[in-house]
């Protein structure tokens, strides 16, 4: 039986579109006050809650202001959103020693 796919990774200015929605409809504002307050145009904030835009940093930076965000609590909301808690890795070899074992625990490294 074949494995099933892997599920898609998020593109990221998916995530990022959706933190600022998310954060946008919580504030009960509008795309245009929101917009406005960006100095960015209304459909241009449209494209990027969408997904549809990847925006620069200065874009992303003003839009987060916008909404009382700084640019890194914008990049940490969606960077919240993408991380999985890391499911068990299976080893392919046993531990080297168990002293290494009991300092370490159950630690483990992902890529």
């Amino acid at each position: 039986m074949p494995a099933e796919p892997a599920p898609k990774e998020p593109l990221w200015r998916d995530v990022v579109g959706d933190v600022l929605r998310r954060e946008r409809l919580a504030q009960e504002r509008t795309l245009k006050d929101v917009a406005d307050a960006a100095r960015i145009s209304m459909p241009y904030l449209s494209e990027l809650e969408r997904g549809r835009k990847e925006a620069s940093s200065e874009v992303l930076a003003a839009a987060a202001h916008a909404l009382g965000l700084g640019l890194a609590d914008l990049l940490a909301r969606a960077h919240h959103q993408l991380v999985r808690p890391a499911r068990p890795l299976r080893s392919r070899t046993a531990p080297r020693s168990t002293e290494a074992q009991s300092r370490f625990g159950d630690v483990r490294l992902a890529a």
